[in-house]
């Protein structure tokens, strides 16, 4: 073989291996920062097993939010009309976070016990992730729950 051709081959052969490691590298960059939104009834029924992290979302259930005194742990109840779920945060509140209020959670599994890392409460009826949003219509047509159209802006 010549030494230019071997010299082309050795090239080509380590740009393959560069751009392999690369695409390797990025997709388990990217495999690690992947957060999953699950509903109280996904996570009872276990889709949420193989996740180390993952987003838990529903309604605040009225009723089940209990500050501790002597730190800023809060205990509240996650909803999606079928399952609930204990919620346990460590952290200040945001200022909209209520009962009967649309809530997404970030954290893990701990025991029967939804340990979260951060707690979102949505302000208003204009956005909710799809996946929730659909999880929410299914548990509100089967308990028969009416939900008020949204009033038009003027």
């Amino acid at each position: 073989m010549r030494p230019l051709r071997r010299r082309r081959i050795v090239l080509i052969g380590l740009i393959l291996g560069a751009v392999a490691i690369a695409t390797s590298a990025m997709v388990y960059g990217l495999s690690q920062n992947m957060s999953y939104l699950l509903t109280p009834s996904q996570v009872l029924a276990g889709k949420a097993a193989d996740y180390r992290s993952f987003r838990l979302g529903g309604m605040v259930a009225p009723g089940s939010i209990a500050h501790d005194p002597h730190s800023l742990q809060v205990d509240f109840t996650v909803t999606d009309g079928d399952h609930t779920l204990p919620v346990q945060y460590t952290g200040i509140l945001p200022d909209l976070f209520r009962a009967n209020q649309a809530v997404i959670a970030t954290g893990h599994m701990q025991g029967g016990v939804f340990v979260a890392s951060e707690v979102l409460a949505k302000h208003d009826a204009t956005y909710m992730p799809r996946e929730l949003q659909q999880a929410m219509a299914q548990a509100h047509a089967k308990h028969h729950v009416v939900i008020p159209a949204p009033e038009p802006t003027p």
